[in-house]
C-alpha cells in the first residue's frame, strides 16, 4: 500500500504500547482513531473519539464471560467494564489486530489487552502478538500461535497492547511499521 493516508489505525490512546502506535502512525502519514470515554485518562490526543454511554453499551457483554473466556476473575467491573466496551470499537473496526503484551500457557494474553486478542479470535480477524517475554511475533492460526512477523496489510489494524512497553516491543513496532510502510516521512 502507497498510500498511507488510507489506512487508519484504531486504538485506545493509553501509555506504552498503544501510545507508541499512535506516534509512529502519525510519523508514517496514517490516521488515527482512539476510542475513549467521560473520565478516561489516555495519553494520545491525536483522532480521539469520546464513545458516549449509548455507544459503550454497544460493546457489553457480560463479567461472567469475560472471566470466562480469559481465565481470570475480574470482581471489580466499573471502570474494566468501560475499558472492555470500548476496546470492542476497536476490533469491531479494525481489521487486523495487532498487541505487544505476554502470552500466558493458556493461549490467552496478559491483562486487558488479552480481550482485544479474545475478540479479534471471536470475530475470525487476523491477531498478531508481540510477546514481550519470548522476544518475538506470533500469529493466531489453527487455534494456537504460530511464529511469524506480521505484515500490515489491511486498511484498518487495530494496535493494542501493555502500558509497560519494552525496548524489544517498542523496537518491534517500529519495524513492523517500517516492513509495513517502508521508511516514515521524515527519514
Amino acid at each position: 500500500m502507497t498510500d498511507r493516508s488510507n489506512i487508519t489505525l484504531y486504538s485506545g490512546g493509553h501509555k506504552g504500547a498503544e501510545a507508541e502506535f499512535g506516534r509512529l502512525a502519525d510519523r508514517w502519514g496514517i490516521q488515527e482513531v482512539n476510542f475513549s470515554f467521560e473520565g478516561h485518562d489516555i495519553e494520545r490526543s491525536r483522532g480521539v473519539r469520546v464513545l458516549s454511554p449509548e455507544e459503550l453499551e454497544k460493546g457489553n457483554v457480560s463479567m461472567e464471560i469475560v472471566s470466562t473466556r480469559m481465565g481470570r476473575n475480574y470482581s471489580r467491573a466499573g471502570k474494566i467494564r468501560k475499558v472492555i466496551q470500548s476496546i470492542f470499537h476497536m476490533v469491531n473496526n479494525g481489521y487486523h489486530v495487532i498487541a505487544v503484551g505476554w502470552i500466558q500457557p493458556d493461549d490467552t494474553v496478559k491483562g486487558g489487552t488479552g480481550w482485544g486478542v479474545e475478540l479479534a479470535k471471536l470475530f475470525n480477524r487476523p491477531v498478531s502478538v508481540y510477546d514481550q517475554e519470548r522476544k518475538g511475533w506470533f500469529c493466531w492460526k489453527d487455534n494456537g500461535w504460530v511464529a511469524e512477523a506480521p505484515v500490515i496489510i489491511d486498511k484498518t489494524f487495530v494496535g493494542t497492547g501493555t502500558r509497560n512497553l519494552s525496548d524489544e516491543g517498542r523496537g518491534a513496532i517500529y519495524e513492523l511499521f517500517e516492513s509495513s510502510f517502508g521508511p516514515a516521512e521524515d527519514d
